[in-house]
């Protein structure tokens, strides 16, 4: 049986969870979602990842069970994540970010370097000015999006999100991710949006040479929400990393093949042995 906890950061109450024991060979990891999804939102691959590690699931501000206000940046909501590790009173974690939860998860390894044991990006981008933009077919539906009913954006934002393999074979998942999202529509249209304005304004400059954890970069190569070329572009700047890219898979990488995700995402933290901090 698990149950929400609350971290304070700042003025805020953050939510998280912890699913799996706390004993000295099953490694703590905290998973970070993007936009739009609360802690939930990894969906079969919580079941799987919860076999080898100790999760700790975080509700990003304005998500899920976590206080939100009307604008925040990624480097506030890195700071969230912190308080949630001080919080369960871990000194340091393994951390895999999603999407915006990847951009808060680069933030964390570059400011709170001692926090942060192996490292895990998926779909994300470095952010401005060195990144490529957001492919056009997403920019047009988050344009297109005010004047959509709710039900036709919800259908669009989960079928853009997987690859158009997956919509076109897969229709059940589809359904199981909407039903997913509905499920989660918790928050306020405000909070969504100002999670939208965090990313959109993320600034990584170059400063993703600055990590130092163990580093893995998982991309789907149907990514039609972030451009998958970015991928390469973070592999190139942090010292080491290793990049895996998923062919046929979408944005939703996790929902679409959670088995091969897992797999990937194990097999580094729990294969590659820990690398010299001091380097």
């Amino acid at each position: 049986m698990t149950r929400t906890r609350y971290a304070r950061s700042g003025d805020l109450r953050i939510a998280y969870e912890l699913r799996g024991p706390a004993r000295p060979r099953r490694p703590a990891l905290v998973l970070i979602q993007g936009m739009g999804f609360d802690r939930t939102g990894w969906g079969p691959a919580i079941r799987l990842l919860q076999r080898r590690f100790r999760l700790v699931l975080v509700d990003n501000r304005g998500s899920g069970g976590s206080d939100a206000d009307d604008a925040f940046r990624v480097p506030q909501m890195a700071a969230d994540v912190v308080a949630v590790l001080d919080d369960v009173g871990l000194r340091a974690a393994h951390v895999l970010g999603a999407s915006l939860g990847g951009m808060i998860a680069q933030e964390v390894a570059i400011d709170h370097p001692d926090r942060v044991d192996g490292l895990v990006l998926a779909c994300t981008t470095p952010g401005w000015p060195f990144a490529y933009p957001m492919p056009a077919e997403w920019a047009g539906l988050i344009a297109a999006t005010p004047r959509m009913e709710p039900a036709t954006a919800l259908r669009r934002h989960v079928e853009i999100a997987l690859s158009p393999a997956t919509v076109r074979d897969r229709p059940e998942l589809v359904g199981q991710i909407i039903a997913q999202q509905r499920l989660e529509a918790t928050g306020d249209r405000s909070a969504r949006q100002a999670q939208a304005a965090a990313g959109a304004r993320y600034v990584g400059s170059l400063r993703q040479q600055r990590i130092h954890a163990r580093t893995l970069i998982l991309h789907g190569e149907a990514d039609r929400v972030v451009d998958p070329r970015n991928a390469a572009l973070l592999a190139r700047r942090i010292a080491d990393a290793d990049l895996v890219m998923l062919p046929g898979l979408g944005h939703l990488c996790f929902w679409e093949d959670p088995a091969g995700f897992t797999a990937a995402v194990t097999s580094f933290l729990l294969g590659g042995g820990e690398r010299d901090r001091a380097a």
